[in-house]
């Protein structure tokens, strides 16, 4: 694996050296975020990295990556659902504010969280949040990326 993998988060999915991928989708890929202090949280990477917003896309590719999303919101979900009681809702968001190429971020909430955040954008919450090491992806996280993949398996075998 690279270790600059971040700077090139789809060129290297598509060379297959991003350690966050979790499953190749119709339109991209399914990732598992960096950050986990919403356990669950997952990015869908457009496959081409010129492609910057959905309309650049022609049509056909655009539905597929829509439905690529709302697959792998449903398998956060369901695998967030098994894993803690206290899972509310799944968000969807496709911002492009900070890196320029199409993505779509899939944000597990749960009850747990602070009443102040719970039912506000997930990006209000403090800085170290996003940057303390104890909330970084690591081995502690594989039983959850694990039941997203299953999911994301299941529900690629119901098409």
């Amino acid at each position: 694996m690279t270790a600059d993998w971040r700077t090139d988060r789809i060129g290297s999915a598509l060379r297959g050296e991003n350690p966050t991928v979790l499953r190749r989708m119709r339109a991209g890929f399914a990732a598992i975020g960096d950050v986990q202090f919403l356990p669950g949280y997952s990015v869908l990477l457009v496959d081409d990295p010129k492609v910057e917003r959905l309309s650049d896309l022609p049509r056909e590719k655009r539905l597929a990556f829509l439905t690529d999303m709302d697959h792998l919101g449903e398998a956060v979900e369901e695998a967030c659902r098994r894993t803690d009681a206290a899972f509310r809702r799944v968000n969807l968001e496709i911002l492009g504010n900070s890196d320029g190429f199409l993505h779509a971020h899939v944000w597990p909430r749960y009850e747990w969280e602070p009443a102040d955040l719970v039912r506000m954008p997930v990006w209000l919450y403090p800085h170290e949040k996003w940057t303390d090491n104890q909330y970084s992806l690591g081995p502690q996280h594989d039983p959850l990326r694990q039941a997203i993949g299953e999911e994301l398996d299941r529900l690629r075998s119901v098409q």
